[in-house]
């Protein structure tokens, strides 16, 4: 009489009967990212994370590597715009909101580190806010840093979106800010998306043109930083200040 065996259980590294291989993967990823966190995990991996909760069912791997490849980095894959992001086969419209949605928070918790402080004791915090925010856009941005008598960030605002060689600022409307909300001094802030933070001509004529507007109510310019993909370049130490 023939002898009846349970079927063998699959290994622990198998998916289920009937699963794809990626199902496991998913979950031994979350696991390894749960108990030895991000520090080990090779970019791709900590995308693929972000991508399970956008796309289901498929294997996101060579996606996470086809983003990367794409856009350079982890930061650039976060940074893209939805025009070329949609470019990418593969890529969702849920995928790009959870990018936004990432960049949003990456955006709270780095002006959490530095609203309300000291720019003298904060500086290196500063920039890294201002880079996180900014070194990755696709066109120019220009931000202002409103600080009061004792050199307290107490506003961070957006001032002009450009294009990707030009921004446009009204020296009047940055003097007018700088009133309503009592500001003492000011740091100007824009982006190169060229990734090379030179000064040129047009930078530094507008910021002459808001010095004079800011001298003639009270108000300090500090600096102006402009920020590049991995460098970047301030006024002052330049002596353009």
């Amino acid at each position: 009489m023939p002898v009846l065996r349970a079927p063998a259980a699959p290994a622990p590294d198998s998916p289920e009967p009937g699963r794809p291989h990626y199902w496991g993967h998913r979950e031994r990823l979350r696991q390894r990212f749960l108990t030895g966190g991000h520090a080990a995990m090779p970019e791709y991996e900590l995308l693929e994370l972000v991508l399970f909760n956008a796309i289901p069912r498929i294997d996101v791997k060579p996606l996470a590597k086809t983003l990367l490849a794409t856009f350079g980095d982890l930061n650039g894959v976060i940074a893209a715009s939805e025009h070329r992001l949609m470019q990418v086969p593969g890529a969702t419209p849920k995928l790009y909101f959870q990018l936004r949605l990432l960049e949003a928070i990456a955006h709270r918790m780095a002006r959490a580190r530095v609203i309300q402080r000291s720019v003298i004791s904060s500086w290196d915090e500063l920039m890294r806010y201002c880079k996180t925010v900014m070194a990755y856009r696709e066109t120019e941005q220009f931000r202002i840093l409103f600080l009061d008598q004792k050199n307290v960030l107490i506003a961070d605002e957006e001032q002009a979106r450009g294009t990707v060689n030009h921004v446009p600022v009204y020296p009047r409307e940055v003097a007018k800010r700088a009133l309503e909300l009592n500001a003492t001094a000011i740091i100007l802030v824009h982006n190169h998306p060229s990734g090379d933070p030179t000064p040129s001509r047009a930078d530094i004529e507008m910021t002459e043109q808001i010095g004079l507007a800011c001298e003639a109510i009270g108000v300090v310019i500090h600096d102006h930083v402009i920020v590049g993909k991995e460098t970047d370049a301030s006024f002052r130490s330049l002596g353009l200040l």
